[in-house]
């Protein structure tokens, strides 16, 4: 017995996450949002997404369980099946099947919450955040460091603070802003992912929806 239970302990010690990754359980939710004209000039751009409908701004590129120290993914060998009519439901803020699909493998599943729960607090969530006005339609491409986006979005949204949210950049472009919802929906601070923001003096492009 003391061999055995030896034995589940190092492999604890080796598989850490796969011992916690259990849906339901986690600390508390990020939400991504995408601004979709960087997403549409890259190499995997979805003509879903891309090439269909009216110009996008920003999209929820999804809603995602978190630890304090990192998170669970793919709660689930086989993901319960997602209701055309779920998917259909989520195109005004998810424009992509893929994109949905791909989220509630990865994300969803460790929810512990079923399809269209899980979709229905992803609006609820996004409800939550008000958009700055120079992010709603811009006409033309612009540039603000990363720490002017933040207080763009802190300002419209007064008890968002600083280290519950990150701006996510690369190749000089703003790609996503990262907020932090508690269980609940209200802001919560998140270290780990405040740390990963691009550095506040960091001038990002910004370019327009078309």
């Amino acid at each position: 017995m003391l061999r055995l239970l030896a034995g589940l302990l190092a492999l604890l010690a080796v598989f850490p996450a796969a011992a916690q990754e259990q849906p339901g359980r986690f600390d508390f939710y990020v939400l991504a949002l995408s601004w979709s004209p960087t997403y549409c000039a890259g190499p995997k751009a979805s003509p879903q997404q891309c090439r269909t409908g009216p110009p996008r701004a920003f999209v929820v590129h999804g809603l995602w369980p978190q630890y304090e120290t990192g998170y669970p993914d793919f709660c689930t060998r086989q993901a319960p099946y997602v209701p055309d009519a779920t998917i259909s439901a989520m195109a005004d803020l998810m424009p992509s099947k893929g994109l949905i699909l791909h989220e509630w493998r990865k994300h969803g599943t460790c929810s512990g919450l079923a399809p269209a729960a899980y979709f229905n607090l992803v609006r609820k969530a996004r409800e939550r955040v008000v958009i700055p006005p120079a992010f709603a339609a811009p006409s033309s491409a612009f540039s603000m460091t990363s720490a002017e986006i933040e207080e763009a979005f802190r300002s419209v949204n007064p008890s968002l603070a600083p280290d519950m949210m990150a701006v996510d950049c690369g190749e000089g472009r703003l790609n996503e802003v990262r907020i932090c919802l508690g269980k609940d929906l209200a802001f919560v601070s998140c270290g780990e992912v405040d740390r990963r923001s691009c550095s506040p003096r960091r001038s990002l492009n910004v370019p327009a929806p078309r």
